[in-house]
């Protein structure tokens, strides 16, 4: 059997879902507090003729054996937690978080999702609420009504103005033992599973928690030279294996005009 045709047809398939993730990653290259993802690849089963170490002709060893390989696969897409850079807009409302850590937010089924996308904003009744209107945990107490000034400490310390007073509270963060394992929901949020490990929370800046900057939002961390070089590599590679279909077909082409 020829096992280039498979071979070479799961290289293409895995090349496709390979150029899909660079792609994602370009689209959401202006996303606030995106993160990148990395695409694994597995080699499948080998065929074994024949293995080394077995024995040949007159008791002796073979150093090496006889593998064929039947193509690959993607094994797996990890989400990549490196920093991306901070930009300034000066509205008390954003915020960054510079190190480790995410935002607690309510969903509308009630659980909790996380995110990195710090560019809140305040709603009708003076909650504390993500663009889409999803309520922000973390710690955070409603605007009263008449505040005139909202500050926030790079250690999470939130203070409200107001003219009968201030009001001072305390933001937390969640952290995962392995944030590359959240379930990415989109929306910019993620959700905790048996592979990233339950939340532990804490307070910024300390125990190895990220600092909370206010008056700036985190940019996506895609690289677009470096995206672009993996999309011609990716590129390359699926005409390269499209090539190794064609040249199979060619040689079967050719043993059946051997019966005529």
């Amino acid at each position: 059997m020829n096992l280039s045709l498979y071979s070479a047809a799961t290289g293409m398939e895995a090349q496709q879902l390979n150029l899909n993730n660079i792609a994602n990653n370009l689209a959401n290259v202006n996303t606030v507090g995106f993160k990148r993802s990395k695409i694994q690849f597995q080699d499948l089963l080998y065929q074994k003729p024949r293995n080394a170490g077995s024995e040949s002709d007159g008791g002796n060893k073979v150093p090496t054996g006889i593998e064929v390989g039947n193509g690959s696969r993607v094994a797996a897409t990890s989400k990549d937690f490196t920093q991306g850079q901070l930009t300034n807009t000066g509205a008390q409302f954003d915020l960054a978080l510079q190190g480790d850590g995410f935002f607690e937010i309510q969903r509308p089924d009630g659980t909790t999702g996380y995110t990195r996308d710090g560019s809140f904003k305040l709603s009708a009744t003076g909650q504390v609420v993500t663009t889409d209107g999803m309520p922000v945990l973390s710690g955070f107490q409603s605007v009263p009504p008449g505040t005139t000034n909202v500050t926030v400490s790079q250690n999470g310390q939130v203070t409200y103005q107001t003219a009968s007073g201030n009001t001072t509270f305390q933001l937390t963060l969640a952290r995962f033992a392995n944030p590359s394992g959240l379930n990415s929901l989109g929306g910019n949020l993620y959700s905790e599973n048996a592979a990233s490990g339950p939340p532990e929370t804490g307070q910024p800046g300390t125990q190895g928690f990220g600092s909370v900057m206010q008056g700036y939002t985190e940019t996506s961390n895609v690289n677009i030279v470096e995206e672009m070089v993996n999309l011609i590599v990716a590129q390359r590679a699926y005409e390269v294996n499209s090539k190794a279909i064609q040249a199979s077909d060619e040689m079967l082409q050719n043993i059946n005009q051997l019966k005529r």
